[in-house]
């Protein structure tokens, strides 16, 4: 399976729940395997009949290639959908401040709904809770934040990804020697999920590989 179609059904689940307002006291379901903490979105005001909703997807960055096929999900989700997708974020996975900009702006503009890629779960959190307040739903993908004022998290079980890279990494050195974990981004919530379920998995089934290093930054 190739990288869009792995995309389009996260960033479909995604926009879909961006896009739904329900009636208060109703809840969104959505499967468990893909979607966290879903709550109602009561909140958002009902849709004007044949509405097609603009919906915002930002992601963590836009220059590194990986993020053009969640770009090309993102405009599958549009067709299948119909709705109006905005693709918008910062150049680089390290511009909180732009990130930061960038929703608030979104929400000055009036969109109906945020898809957001948080790089740091703690920078993103007054501007989600901006939004929320002005009855625009987020939902947010792939990276967590400290938040409940989201109406869903999608993701990827980010922490077991790191314990089958672990497991991977300490059969190749045959369960001896020394490693080095490179960590990513401060505030990146799913890279830190993957950086500790590896040192977990690490610490677990490869006692005698020696981490010699777990606390330095790639970027």
């Amino acid at each position: 399976m190739n990288a869009l179609h792995r995309c389009a059904p996260i960033l479909a689940l995604a926009l879909a729940m961006a896009a739904c307002s329900k009636p208060s006291g109703s809840e969104q379901s959505a499967s468990p395997s893909v979607a966290k903490d879903a709550k109602s979105s009561a909140e958002a005001p009902a849709p004007a009949a044949g509405k097609v909703y603009n919906i915002a997807v930002v992601p963590k960055g836009t220059a590194n290639p990986y993020w053009k096929t969640v770009h090309a999900g993102a405009a599958k989700a549009e067709t299948d959908l119909g709705v109006k997708i905005q693709w918008i974020g910062p150049e680089n996975e390290d511009d909180r401040v732009q990130q930061v900009q960038l929703v608030n702006s979104l929400v000055s503009k009036g969109v109906d709904a945020i898809v957001l890629e948080p790089l740091d779960d703690n920078a993103m959190v007054d501007p989600v809770k901006n939004a929320v307040e002005h009855k625009i739903p987020v939902v947010i993908i792939d990276s967590g934040l400290k938040s409940d004022a989201q109406s869903s998290f999608v993701a990827t079980d980010n922490r077991q990804g790191g314990r089958e890279g672990a497991k991977l990494l300490g059969a190749a050195m045959e369960g001896k020697g020394k490693a080095i974990l490179m960590r990513y981004n401060a505030g990146s919530d799913s890279t830190n999920q993957r950086e500790e379920g590896f040192l977990e998995e690490m610490k677990k089934s490869f006692p005698n590989i020696e981490i010699v290093s777990d606390n330095q930054y790639a970027v």
